[in-house]
């Protein structure tokens, strides 16, 4: 393969067997020069939110491995208890 004599965007050469220039060559440079790195997704951690007399709004309680989201409820502690998945980095 030889590369012909034109240049990609920011100056990369590009060039198809026989030097005939690909029309796709340059693009495809310049999205591997700016190509976003993906971060993998956040890990997904069960949440129980709810209403509390100190907050009749629905926050955070607390994770569900600590708290027992049926016991809020029957004890009238909380209402409208929901446990959702959120991403979050728990230590």
């Amino acid at each position: 393969m030889r590369l012909a004599s034109g240049s990609g965007e920011g100056g990369w050469p590009f060039a198809c067997e026989g030097g005939v220039v690909c029309a796709d060559a340059g693009r495809l440079a310049s999205e591997a020069a700016h190509a976003k790195t993906v971060q993998p997704p956040a890990d997904l951690h069960a949440a129980v939110y709810g209403c509390t007399d100190d907050d009749p709004e629905p926050h955070f309680i607390g994770w569900l491995a600590d708290v027992d989201p049926d016991e809020l409820f029957a004890s009238g502690k909380a209402w409208g208890v929901t446990v959702r998945r959120v991403a979050a980095v728990v230590d």
